[in-house]
C-alpha cells in the first residue's frame, strides 16, 4: 500500500512540475497575446489581411543564418512567370523583401541544452518570432525609445538548426494561437532529404552530422535521418556519426570566450577545446594529425615548442574545424566496420563559411600516413564527399510554400533596395544585465537567466559597423557578395554610410 501511495505522490509531483514548467513556458506567449502593457504585445486582430506584399522573415542565433538568406537571394530553380521547375536566368525571389534578424546577444543557441536551459532557449525563439511579426525596433543600442515602422512578415524561415531542433513545434503551436496562417520553414527536414538523394537505395556509406552541441544533443538530425531512411526504403548499411562542433559557431562570430584577436598568449576566460577540457580534450598524441594553423596567433600555448605546451588554446575558426574533423575521424576509426563517409551535413548555419577549410582538412586526412607509412583514415573517407549545405533545400521549400498559398508579391518590389537587417545587442538600459569587458553578456549571466522573467534583455537594432566586426563584414563581402550588397544598401539607406570601411 505504501509503495502505491509513494508512486501516486511521485506521479502527482511529476505532473505538477511539468504543469509549472509548461505555465512558465507560456509567459512570453501571454505577454505577446494578452498583455497590452507589455513591450512584446501584438494585436493580431490588426495584422494585415493581404499578406502578399509583406516581407519574408529570416532569423538565426547570429550571422551564420546569412548563408541561408544568401541561398534565398541567389535561388533560381523555377520560371518566374509559370512557376514551373527550371531555371529562367531570373532570381526567383527578386521581387520579394527580406527582414533578417541575428539574435547575436543570446547566441550560441547550441549551448542552452548543456546548461539545462531548453525552456529559456524556446523563449528566445518565441521572442524572435515576436520581432518578425511585430513592428518595434531600436535605432541605436543606447536609445530609450523604440521605433514602430518595421513591417510584419508573411513567412518565417528558421535559419538555425538548433532553433529548429528545439523550438520548431513550439513555434508552430504559438503561430496557431496568433490566428495567422503563414508558412514557417525549418532546416532539418530539407537537409535530410537532400542528403539521402546522394545515396542509391541499396548503397552502403556513412553520413556525418556536424552541428552545434545543442543540435546534436536534440537528436533532431539523427532521428529524422532514421525516419526517412526507413520511410523511403533505403536497404543499404547507412551509418550516422554525430560530431558536436563545440566552439566553432562562437569562433565564427568571435565570441570572446572562444576567440580573441587581441591576444597573443593564453587567456583565463577561454572555454574552447584544450588539454584539460574533459569533454573536448586536445589529444597531444594527435598534434601531427590536427596540423593546427599557427600564424597570426591562431594557436596559443605557453611554450614555443608545441609538444612542451601545458596550455593549448584554439584561436582561429580553421583550427576549430581541424580539431572537430579529426575527432570525427577518430570516432569512426574506433567503430568496427565503419562505412566510408559519403556525406557531411553542415548542421549549423555558420559552418558553410568554412567549406574551403573543411575540404582542405579532409584532403589532408585522406593522405595522412602513420610512421609505418600506412594510410590511417583513407578507408573512412569516400573519394567524393558531399558537403551538404541545407540552405539550398530550404530555399526550395520556401518557394513551394509561397506558391502553394499564392503569397508571391504582386508589386514590383526590389529585393536589393528594400531588405532590412537587424541584430540583437545587450540592453544596457536594463539594470539586471551583466556584461563582460567586451560589452557582451557574461557566460554565466547568459545561461544563468530563467525562463518566464519577461523583460527586455536585448534590443534589436539595424546592422552597422558598431555591432559587427570589420573582419566579419569583410568575410561577408567575399563569401556572400549578393547578400552583402543587400546589407550595404540597407546601411546606406538607414545610416547614410557604407557598412564596411573602404
Amino acid at each position: 500500500m505504501k509503495k502505491r501511495v509513494v508512486k501516486t505522490a511521485l506521479a502527482v509531483l511529476f505532473l505538477l512540475s511539468q504543469s509549472a514548467s509548461f505555465a512558465q513556458q507560456l509567459k512570453i506567449e501571454e505577454a505577446i497575446l494578452k498583455d497590452l502593457k507589455s513591450f512584446y504585445y501584438i494585436d493580431f486582430s490588426k495584422y494585415p489581411k493581404n499578406l502578399k506584399n509583406l516581407p519574408i522573415g529570416v532569423f538565426d542565433s547570429g550571422t551564420g543564418g546569412l548563408t541561408v538568406l544568401d541561398a534565398l537571394v541567389n535561388f533560381d530553380q523555377y520560371d518566374n512567370v509559370s512557376q514551373a521547375a527550371g531555371k529562367d536566368g531570373k532570381l526567383d525571389f527578386q521581387s520579394e523583401k527580406f527582414i533578417y534578424l541575428a539574435d547575436q546577444a543570446n547566441m550560441p543557441y547550441g549551448n542552452y541544452n548543456a546548461a539545462g536551459k531548453d525552456d529559456l532557449l524556446k523563449e528566445h525563439i518565441i521572442k524572435d518570432f515576436q520581432f518578425l511579426l511585430g513592428n518595434k525596433y531600436y535605432q541605436k543600442a543606447e536609445d530609450q525609445n523604440f521605433k514602430k515602422d518595421k513591417e510584419p512578415v508573411k513567412a518565417i524561415v528558421i535559419a538555425c538548426n538548433t532553433a529548429t531542433a528545439y523550438g520548431f513545434h513550439d513555434a508552430l503551436k504559438f503561430m496557431e494561437k496568433t490566428g495567422l496562417n503563414i508558412p514557417v520553414i525549418g532546416v532539418i527536414n530539407a537537409a535530410v532529404r537532400g542528403t539521402l538523394s546522394f545515396f542509391d537505395k541499396d548503397e552502403n556509406g556513412s553520413i556525418g552530422v556536424f552541428a552545434t552541441v545543442g543540435t546534436i544533443a536534440s537528436k533532431g538530425y539523427e532521428r529524422t535521418l532514421r525516419e526517412q531512411i526507413q520511410a523511403l526504403g533505403y536497404k543499404g548499411d547507412i551509418q550516422i556519426f554525430n560530431q558536436g562542433g563545440y566552439g566553432l559557431a562562437e569562433a565564427v562570430d568571435e565570441e570572446p570566450n572562444f576567440l580573441r584577436r587581441d591576444v597573443s598568449a593564453p587567456w583565463e576566460s577561454y572555454r574552447g577545446p584544450s588539454l584539460d577540457n574533459p569533454q573536448y580534450k586536445i589529444d597531444k598524441a594527435l598534434l601531427e594529425v590536427y596540423n593546427f594553423k599557427k600564424e597570426n596567433n591562431a594557436l596559443l600555448c605557453d611554450d614555443p615548442n608545441l609538444d612542451d605546451c601545458s596550455v593549448i588554446q584554439l584561436n582561429d575558426a580553421e583550427n576549430y574545424v581541424r580539431y572537430h574533423l579529426v575527432s570525427l575521424m577518430e570516432q569512426m576509426r574506433r567503430t568496427p566496420d565503419a562505412q566510408p563517409l559519403k556525406a557531411l551535413i553542415l548542421g549549423c548555419t555558420h559552418y558553410p563559411y568554412l567549406v574551403k577549410e573543411i575540404d582542405t582538412v579532409f584532403a589532408e586526412l585522406r593522405n595522412y600516413k602513420d610512421r609505418s607509412g600506412n594510410y590511417v583514415y583513407r578507408h573512412l573517407i569516400d573519394d567524393n564527399i558531399h558537403i551538404i549545405d541545407p540552405s539550398e533545400y530550404v530555399a526550395k521549400e520556401l518557394y513551394e510554400s509561397l506558391a502553394a498559398r499564392n503569397l508571391f508579391s504582386d508589386k514590383a518590389h526590389n529585393m536589393w533596395e528594400q531588405s532590412e537587417f537587424y541584430i540583437s545587442v545587450p540592453n544596457v538600459t536594463n539594470r539586471h544585465v551583466v556584461l563582460d569587458e567586451t560589452g557582451r553578456f557574461t557566460y554565466d549571466y547568459k545561461y544563468g537567466r530563467h525562463v518566464g522573467e519577461i523583460q527586455e534583455y536585448i534590443k534589436n537594432v539595424p546592422f552597422d559597423r558598431d555591432n559587427i566586426s570589420e573582419e566579419t563584414l569583410s568575410r561577408f563581402k567575399k563569401l556572400i557578395p549578393n547578400t552583402f550588397k543587400l546589407m550595404e544598401n540597407f546601411s546606406l539607406k538607414n545610416k547614410k554610410t557604407p557598412i564596411l570601411r573602404s
